[in-house]
């Protein structure tokens, strides 16, 4: 914890560098990712603060779009498109993920409850030919599209996307070696972007 101490102490020490961001947040992009320690976002896109506009949940998962019970993803995922008008929205998944190598695994969550009931939201369930592949990538893969499709059905994913001020993302972060992939909607794979 002290190597992190001492770095917050030093951050705070360079004022002119931060004054400018107490005008407002203007991001391009809402990035939704895993909460995974490993994942930095703005370590992978090298964005300055204010650039990005991050949902982070376990598994990267976007749960069902329910009017009358909001969670704190649709907000997020709302006030990114409606107020903040981001043009683009990239959901990144990534290699040794342990909420889509629990689901591949059938792991018993029972002593987890809140996270058992969380993936369930996960659903179509990710499918991997080989649940023992430690990285789990084509499960991965397959999480990331099936999020990406529940994210179009948000009525303002919806609605920007009908008028072509929004696009979207499927990206695959390899945790092992910093590459990142890229849906290519042409061939159906993830590539090197």
């Amino acid at each position: 914890m002290q190597p992190l101490i001492d770095h917050a102490r030093a951050h705070g020490q360079r004022p002119e560098d931060f004054a400018p961001l107490a005008d407002g947040q203007s991001p391009e992009v809402l990035f939704i990712t895993c909460s995974d320690s490993r994942v930095v976002p703005a370590l992978i896109t090298g964005a300055r603060p204010g650039e990005l506009f991050e949902l982070r949940t376990a598994g990267n998962i976007v749960p069902p779009y329910v009017s009358d019970r909001p969670t704190g993803e649709a907000a997020t995922i709302e006030y990114a498109v409606e107020v903040l008008g981001v043009g683009d929205v990239v959901v990144c998944g990534h290699s040794h993920c342990g909420a889509v190598g629990a689901l591949v695994r059938g792991d018993d969550l029972t002593a987890v409850p809140a996270v058992r009931d969380w993936l369930a939201h996960a659903a179509p369930e990710p499918q991997a030919s080989d649940a023992d592949d430690p990285t789990v990538a084509e499960a991965v893969q397959s999480h990331v599209l099936a999020q990406l499709l529940r994210l179009r059905s948000y009525p303002c994913v919806e609605q920007r996307l009908a008028t072509g001020r929004l696009r979207l993302h499927g990206w695959y972060y390899e945790v092992h070696t910093g590459a990142v992939r890229t849906h290519s909607a042409s061939t159906d794979t993830f590539e090197a972007l």
